[in-house]
């Protein structure tokens, strides 16, 4: 595997797994831990990645960063979630969807603070 297609290999893993490990990358691809580091460094010119260090440390790829994906501004999102509040029946549904398929993902932390944590109500601990 040439270096271009190991870097495009790498990337896409990165953006399906959202973490990995250097040793992890070095023997999914058979090379060593120096090469995936200066393979690592190269791509994080291009695509927003970083490493981490201490016990959670690794390759990581910024929470809402999703190759190939466009997403509405927040603005944007805002007015079209204003706006659905009057619709009704399809035309509401086709609001929603288009705000599932273009809105930006929830982070985790949204998530818990909106519907809980799990354990009780939601914003309760």
């Amino acid at each position: 595997m040439r270096t271009t297609e190991r870097r495009n290999a790498i990337i896409e893993l990165l953006c399906e797994r959202r973490y990995e490990k250097i040793e992890n990358l070095a023997f999914e691809f058979s090379v060593s831990e120096c090469t995936i580091r200066r393979d690592i460094l190269a791509l994080s010119l291009d695509y927003p990645i970083y490493t981490r260090t201490g016990p959670f440390g690794g390759v990581y790829v910024e929470e809402n960063y999703y190759p190939g994906r466009q997403f509405l501004h927040p603005e944007e999102e805002a007015l079209l979630r204003k706006l659905s509040i009057k619709l009704k029946g399809d035309e509401k549904k086709l609001m929603e969807k288009i705000l599932r398929r273009f809105g930006r993902p929830e982070r985790k932390k949204e998530r818990r603070k909106k519907y809980g944590d799990g354990k009780g109500e939601a914003g309760t601990s």
